[in-house]
Protein backbone atom coordinates (compact mmCIF):
# COMPACT_ATOMS: atom_id res chain seq x y z
CA UNK A 1 0.00 0.00 0.00
CA UNK A 2 1.69 3.16 -0.73
CA UNK A 3 0.97 6.65 0.61
CA UNK A 4 -2.95 7.48 0.97
CA UNK A 5 -5.24 10.29 1.34
CA UNK A 6 -8.44 9.27 1.86
CA UNK A 7 -11.85 11.55 2.19
CA UNK A 8 -15.01 11.38 2.69
CA UNK A 9 -17.77 14.04 1.62
CA UNK A 10 -21.54 14.60 2.14
CA UNK A 11 -22.07 16.69 -1.29
CA UNK A 12 -25.99 17.14 -0.90
CA UNK A 13 -26.67 16.58 -3.97
CA UNK A 14 -24.48 15.66 -7.07
CA UNK A 15 -25.92 17.13 -9.60
CA UNK A 16 -25.91 20.50 -8.28
CA UNK A 17 -22.08 20.36 -6.60
CA UNK A 18 -20.32 18.87 -9.59
CA UNK A 19 -18.45 22.17 -10.30
CA UNK A 20 -17.75 21.96 -6.58
CA UNK A 21 -16.70 18.63 -6.51
CA UNK A 22 -14.42 18.77 -9.40
CA UNK A 23 -12.74 22.07 -7.94
CA UNK A 24 -12.09 20.49 -4.31
CA UNK A 25 -10.84 17.33 -6.47
CA UNK A 26 -8.48 19.69 -8.30
CA UNK A 27 -6.92 21.48 -5.79
CA UNK A 28 -6.73 18.70 -2.80
CA UNK A 29 -5.96 15.97 -5.03
CA UNK A 30 -7.65 12.84 -2.22
CA UNK A 31 -6.22 9.29 -3.86
CA UNK A 32 -10.05 7.74 -2.35
CA UNK A 33 -13.05 9.62 -1.95
CA UNK A 34 -16.20 8.47 -0.15
CA UNK A 35 -19.13 10.40 -1.29
CA UNK A 36 -22.54 10.78 0.17
CA UNK A 37 -26.24 11.70 -0.18
CA UNK A 38 -25.79 11.97 -4.35
CA UNK A 39 -29.49 12.29 -4.70
CA UNK A 40 -29.18 10.60 -8.26
CA UNK A 41 -30.01 7.67 -9.80
CA UNK A 42 -27.50 5.63 -11.41
CA UNK A 43 -27.79 6.76 -15.31
CA UNK A 44 -27.85 10.77 -13.97
CA UNK A 45 -24.66 9.96 -12.19
CA UNK A 46 -21.53 12.22 -13.80
CA UNK A 47 -18.89 9.40 -15.15
CA UNK A 48 -17.46 11.41 -17.61
CA UNK A 49 -16.99 14.37 -15.68
CA UNK A 50 -15.28 12.87 -13.57
CA UNK A 51 -12.83 10.06 -15.33
CA UNK A 52 -11.92 13.32 -17.14
CA UNK A 53 -10.62 14.60 -13.47
CA UNK A 54 -8.42 11.34 -13.48
CA UNK A 55 -11.47 9.73 -11.14
CA UNK A 56 -12.58 5.37 -11.80
CA UNK A 57 -16.12 5.35 -10.30
CA UNK A 58 -17.65 3.00 -8.45
CA UNK A 59 -21.87 4.15 -7.32
CA UNK A 60 -24.77 3.32 -6.21
CA UNK A 61 -27.88 5.79 -7.04
CA UNK A 62 -31.31 6.46 -6.04
CA UNK A 63 -33.58 9.19 -7.23
CA UNK A 64 -33.89 12.27 -5.23
CA UNK A 65 -32.83 10.60 -1.95
CA UNK A 66 -29.60 8.61 -0.59
CA UNK A 67 -27.04 6.85 -2.53
CA UNK A 68 -23.40 6.37 -2.08
CA UNK A 69 -19.66 6.28 -4.22
CA UNK A 70 -16.32 5.62 -4.11
CA UNK A 71 -13.68 7.27 -6.11
CA UNK A 72 -10.05 6.50 -6.71
CA UNK A 73 -7.35 8.38 -8.56
CA UNK A 74 -5.77 6.88 -11.47
CA UNK A 75 -7.48 3.61 -10.73
CA UNK A 76 -10.50 1.50 -10.53
CA UNK A 77 -12.65 0.61 -7.36
CA UNK A 78 -13.04 -3.11 -7.05
CA UNK A 79 -16.61 -3.26 -6.13
CA UNK A 80 -17.25 -6.04 -3.09
CA UNK A 81 -21.12 -5.52 -2.21
CA UNK A 82 -23.43 -3.06 -2.42
CA UNK A 83 -26.02 -3.08 0.72
CA UNK A 84 -25.35 -4.78 4.13
CA UNK A 85 -25.45 -8.04 5.14
CA UNK A 86 -29.05 -9.07 6.06
CA UNK A 87 -30.43 -5.12 4.31
CA UNK A 88 -30.70 -7.37 0.43
CA UNK A 89 -34.47 -6.30 0.76
CA UNK A 90 -33.75 -2.59 1.10
CA UNK A 91 -33.90 -0.14 -1.45
CA UNK A 92 -32.09 2.64 -0.15
CA UNK A 93 -28.45 2.98 -1.61
CA UNK A 94 -26.18 3.64 1.59
CA UNK A 95 -23.69 1.04 1.46
CA UNK A 96 -20.64 0.14 -0.73
CA UNK A 97 -17.60 -1.50 -0.50
CA UNK A 98 -14.78 -1.59 -2.51
CA UNK A 99 -11.06 -3.12 -2.77
CA UNK A 100 -8.85 0.62 -3.25
CA UNK A 101 -5.16 0.40 -3.47
CA UNK A 102 -4.93 -2.16 -1.08
CA UNK A 103 -7.72 -1.44 1.11
CA UNK A 104 -10.76 -2.28 1.64
CA UNK A 105 -13.25 0.76 1.36
CA UNK A 106 -16.62 1.45 3.31
CA UNK A 107 -18.57 3.93 2.29
CA UNK A 108 -21.52 4.67 4.05
CA UNK A 109 -24.42 7.35 4.39
CA UNK A 110 -26.36 5.84 7.77
CA UNK A 111 -30.18 7.23 8.31
CA UNK A 112 -30.78 10.77 9.91
CA UNK A 113 -33.21 8.95 12.07
CA UNK A 114 -35.64 12.13 12.64
CA UNK A 115 -38.08 12.91 13.36
CA UNK A 116 -38.02 10.57 16.75
CA UNK A 117 -39.26 8.50 17.76
CA UNK A 118 -41.07 6.90 15.08
CA UNK A 119 -40.57 4.32 11.91
CA UNK A 120 -37.45 6.57 10.46
CA UNK A 121 -35.73 6.37 13.89
CA UNK A 122 -36.41 2.58 14.09
CA UNK A 123 -34.95 2.27 10.62
CA UNK A 124 -31.51 4.09 11.42
CA UNK A 125 -31.02 2.07 14.85
CA UNK A 126 -32.06 -1.26 12.42
CA UNK A 127 -29.23 -0.11 10.28
CA UNK A 128 -26.71 0.91 12.90
CA UNK A 129 -27.00 -2.52 14.35
CA UNK A 130 -26.55 -4.13 10.89
CA UNK A 131 -23.40 -2.05 10.52
CA UNK A 132 -22.25 -3.34 13.92
CA UNK A 133 -22.44 -6.61 12.84
CA UNK A 134 -20.36 -5.90 9.47
CA UNK A 135 -18.06 -4.08 11.16
CA UNK A 136 -16.47 -6.49 13.35
CA UNK A 137 -16.26 -9.28 10.27
CA UNK A 138 -14.44 -6.50 8.82
CA UNK A 139 -12.01 -5.41 12.19
CA UNK A 140 -11.59 -9.42 12.12
CA UNK A 141 -10.00 -9.68 9.13
CA UNK A 142 -6.09 -8.88 8.28
CA UNK A 143 -7.43 -6.25 5.20
CA UNK A 144 -6.20 -2.82 6.35
CA UNK A 145 -10.01 -1.36 6.49
CA UNK A 146 -11.72 2.29 6.58
CA UNK A 147 -15.45 2.76 7.19
CA UNK A 148 -15.94 6.49 5.88
CA UNK A 149 -19.07 8.73 5.73
CA UNK A 150 -21.93 10.44 7.09
CA UNK A 151 -22.62 8.90 10.34
CA UNK A 152 -25.56 11.20 11.14
CA UNK A 153 -24.44 11.00 14.84
CA UNK A 154 -23.04 13.41 17.08
CA UNK A 155 -20.95 10.65 19.36
CA UNK A 156 -19.79 13.13 22.30
CA UNK A 157 -20.77 16.85 23.77
CA UNK A 158 -17.21 18.23 22.06
CA UNK A 159 -18.98 17.10 18.56
CA UNK A 160 -21.43 19.70 19.16
CA UNK A 161 -21.65 23.94 19.58
CA UNK A 162 -24.55 23.28 22.03
CA UNK A 163 -26.12 20.07 22.58
CA UNK A 164 -29.64 22.00 24.29
CA UNK A 165 -30.21 22.97 20.40
CA UNK A 166 -30.21 19.12 19.83
CA UNK A 167 -31.39 17.07 22.59
CA UNK A 168 -34.40 15.74 20.89
CA UNK A 169 -32.28 14.94 17.55
CA UNK A 170 -32.14 11.79 16.25
CA UNK A 171 -28.33 12.52 16.02
CA UNK A 172 -28.17 12.84 19.61
CA UNK A 173 -30.15 10.23 21.19
CA UNK A 174 -28.55 7.97 23.44
CA UNK A 175 -29.68 5.24 21.32
CA UNK A 176 -27.15 6.55 18.42
CA UNK A 177 -24.28 7.44 20.30
CA UNK A 178 -24.36 4.34 21.98
CA UNK A 179 -23.69 1.96 18.63
CA UNK A 180 -21.14 4.51 18.03
CA UNK A 181 -19.33 3.27 21.16
CA UNK A 182 -19.91 0.18 20.18
CA UNK A 183 -17.95 -0.04 16.99
CA UNK A 184 -15.20 1.91 18.60
CA UNK A 185 -15.20 -1.03 21.41
CA UNK A 186 -14.65 -3.53 18.36
CA UNK A 187 -11.31 -1.92 18.05
CA UNK A 188 -12.09 0.75 15.23
CA UNK A 189 -9.75 4.21 15.48
CA UNK A 190 -11.78 7.32 15.05
CA UNK A 191 -9.28 9.18 12.96
CA UNK A 192 -10.10 12.98 13.87
CA UNK A 193 -10.55 12.11 17.92
CA UNK A 194 -7.58 9.44 18.05
CA UNK A 195 -5.12 12.38 16.56
CA UNK A 196 -7.46 15.32 18.15
CA UNK A 197 -8.54 14.12 21.30
CA UNK A 198 -9.54 17.66 22.87
CA UNK A 199 -10.31 19.64 19.84
CA UNK A 200 -13.55 20.56 18.89
CA UNK A 201 -13.75 19.56 14.99
CA UNK A 202 -16.74 20.18 12.87
CA UNK A 203 -18.04 18.51 9.73
CA UNK A 204 -21.38 19.95 9.03
CA UNK A 205 -23.03 23.08 9.64
CA UNK A 206 -26.42 23.46 8.40
CA UNK A 207 -28.26 26.04 6.53
CA UNK A 208 -30.43 27.77 9.40
CA UNK A 209 -29.45 30.93 11.44
CA UNK A 210 -26.31 31.60 10.08
CA UNK A 211 -24.46 28.70 11.61
CA UNK A 212 -21.86 28.26 8.94
CA UNK A 213 -20.35 32.20 9.57
CA UNK A 214 -20.95 31.57 13.69
CA UNK A 215 -18.98 28.58 13.35
CA UNK A 216 -21.85 26.53 14.83
CA UNK A 217 -21.52 23.38 14.18
CA UNK A 218 -21.73 19.49 14.50
CA UNK A 219 -19.11 16.45 13.81
CA UNK A 220 -20.95 13.61 12.41
CA UNK A 221 -18.35 12.78 9.19
CA UNK A 222 -16.24 10.46 10.56
CA UNK A 223 -13.57 7.71 9.37
CA UNK A 224 -12.85 4.65 11.12
CA UNK A 225 -9.48 2.35 10.72
CA UNK A 226 -9.42 -0.81 11.56
CA UNK A 227 -6.43 -2.08 13.86
CA UNK A 228 -4.97 -3.04 10.56
CA UNK A 229 -4.55 -0.08 9.01
CA UNK A 230 -4.64 2.52 12.15
CA UNK A 231 -0.79 2.50 12.93
CA UNK A 232 -0.70 3.82 9.31
CA UNK A 233 -2.19 7.18 10.19
CA UNK A 234 -0.81 10.51 9.99
CA UNK A 235 -3.02 13.45 9.54
CA UNK A 236 -6.70 14.28 9.56
CA UNK A 237 -7.93 17.19 8.37
CA UNK A 238 -11.46 19.26 7.41
CA UNK A 239 -11.73 21.75 3.79
CA UNK A 240 -13.59 23.72 5.56
CA UNK A 241 -13.02 25.98 3.35
CA UNK A 242 -15.83 23.89 0.69
CA UNK A 243 -18.76 25.28 2.86
CA UNK A 244 -17.46 28.67 1.83
CA UNK A 245 -18.25 28.27 -1.47
CA UNK A 246 -20.97 29.43 -3.47
CA UNK A 247 -24.02 27.02 -3.39
CA UNK A 248 -22.39 24.58 -1.31
CA UNK A 249 -23.13 21.92 0.43
CA UNK A 250 -23.60 21.71 4.34
CA UNK A 251 -20.99 19.11 5.02
CA UNK A 252 -17.07 19.91 4.19
CA UNK A 253 -15.06 17.25 3.07
CA UNK A 254 -12.60 15.58 6.28
CA UNK A 255 -9.30 13.56 4.78
CA UNK A 256 -6.64 11.54 6.06
CA UNK A 257 -3.41 10.82 5.19
CA UNK A 258 -1.92 7.26 5.77
CA UNK A 259 1.88 6.32 5.33
CA UNK A 260 2.75 3.57 3.42
CA UNK A 261 2.73 0.09 3.89
CA UNK A 262 4.43 -2.63 2.76
CA UNK A 263 2.81 -5.50 1.63
CA UNK A 264 3.19 -8.72 2.76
Amino acid sequence: MKALKIATFNLNGIRSRLPALLAWLDRERPDVVCLQELKAADKAFPRGALESAGYGCLYQGQPSWNGVAILARDSEPLEIRRGLPGMEQDEQARYLEAAVQGIVVGCLYLPNGNPQPGPKFDYKLRWFDRLIEHAHHLQQSEHPVVLAGDYNVIPTDLDVYDTRSWLKDALLQPESRSRYQRLLEQGWVDAVRHLHPDTQVYTFWDYFRNHWARNCGLRIDHLLLNSALAPYLQRVGVDAWVRNEPKASDHAPVWIELAARKQS
